[in-house]
């Protein structure tokens, strides 16, 4: 296949995107921030059955929401209980243990649920599950504010598991446990080496995440550090500068030998190409979309924060869990919300034809591990 200068450039750029998020210096949205791609509300439709101007509407709502997020949590004070973004209302809510506390957080703009246990107190007990050995059946647990509890998430074929059933003994001692069932086990999306637009490492193929100054992040259990890195054409690229799997999924590759890196997530001609322009954190409920050079473009919506996803490699942990649909060589790939970047996928279960679920590393971690700066338009 012959390709362009231009695709060449684009396809740097997707190592930024198409891995699933990138990091950078992460400033309030201003008011002459631009429209949202035509590409992007075109997938909103598609995958979160949306009409155009509703599709826009949410986007509106939820660069709204990230922005409020900072002073409604100080508003909160000690009371705070995680928050979220309600599509149905289009606005950020706000979750407290004092119900003294609703007034001046609602005053910041966003609405509030009073509930029994603070952030504070849900983020301990969490550290105290992840102090305990998992077994495969357990695939994670993650703090969910608005149901103020730690849900962990068994394999369904394994709650009778013996080993699972003492494992979610020991997690309830640890803190108020919900338990529900999921249909598979958590796999990473790296594959074997096949055409397309990825880059590879030994015979491995997965997805870029974002550019950053000096060359682009993706999922660490695509290579280790020393490794080196092709692109699509064949030719050499860089090598992995950092990697770190499993405890984290992240890592970074230097770009050289006449590649460049560009602030793009790349829209593979099914939608127009995205420009990034920071790493605003979208809130628990925002709409998201993912990149990668298997499955190319899919949205969904921000489930979780703060899960440890337990893989058969080992535990990850601080993942964020996504409605988006992924496949084996998606792994490394951009997930934005709107025009921010938000993280590089990691691994999930499904496929993009029967649905699943999938978990992204934060972008902003990894910038911040590697001392990194997010190249953004």
């Amino acid at each position: 296949m012959v390709r362009t200068g231009l695709s060449a450039l684009l396809i740097i750029g997707t190592w930024a995107t198409a891995g699933l998020t990138q990091a950078s210096a992460a400033d309030s949205p201003t008011a002459a921030e631009p429209k949202a791609s035509a590409g992007l509300i075109t997938a909103m439709q598609k995958d979160l059955g949306l009409t155009k101007s509703q599709a826009e509407a949410r986007i509106t709502a939820e660069k709204a929401a990230t922005a409020l997020q900072g002073a409604a949590r100080s508003a909160a004070g000690a009371s705070f209980g995680g928050s979220w973004f309600d599509a149905a209302s289009g606005k950020l809510t706000v979750a407290v243990t004092d119900g003294a506390k609703a007034r001046s957080v609602r005053a910041t703009g966003a609405d509030v649920r009073v509930v029994d246990h603070t952030a504070r107190q849900l983020d301990a007990a969490k550290a105290r599950i992840d102090a305990l050995p998992a077994p495969s059946g357990v695939s994670s647990w993650h703090v969910d504010p608005r149901a103020s509890t730690v849900v962990v998430n068994v394999v369904a074929s394994e709650r009778g598991d013996n080993d699972v059933r003492a494992f979610v003994a020991k997690a309830r001692k640890a803190g108020p446990v919900t338990v529900k069932q999921t249909s598979e086990a958590p796999q990473t999306f790296a594959a074997g080496t096949v055409g397309g637009d990825p880059y590879y490492t030994g015979n491995v193929r997965c997805s870029i995440g974002f550019s950053v100054h000096g060359g682009f992040v993706t999922a660490g259990h695509c290579g280790q550090a020393g490794a080196s890195v092709r692109g699509w054409d064949g030719s050499a690229i860089g090598n992995f500068q950092g990697s770190s799997f499993p405890e984290n999924d992240y890592a970074w590759v230097n770009v050289g030998s006449g590649w460049w890196t560009v602030p793009v997530v790349l829209g593979w001609g099914t939608v127009s190409d995205q420009l990034v322009r920071g790493s605003n954190e979208a809130p628990i409920g925002a709409s998201i979309c993912r990149s990668g050079s298997t499955t190319r473009w899919h949205c969904g919506n921000v489930l979780a924060k703060n899960e440890t996803v337990n893989y058969s490699q080992g535990a990850v942990r601080q993942m964020t869990k996504t409605s988006v649909c992924a496949e084996g060589g998606d792994s490394g790939g951009s997930f934005i919300s709107g025009d921010q970047a938000q993280g590089v996928t990691s691994g999930g279960w499904g496929n993009c034809s029967s649905g699943g679920q999938t978990w992204y590393q934060p972008v902003n971690e990894i910038l911040n591990r590697y001392g990194l700066t997010l190249h953004t338009a």
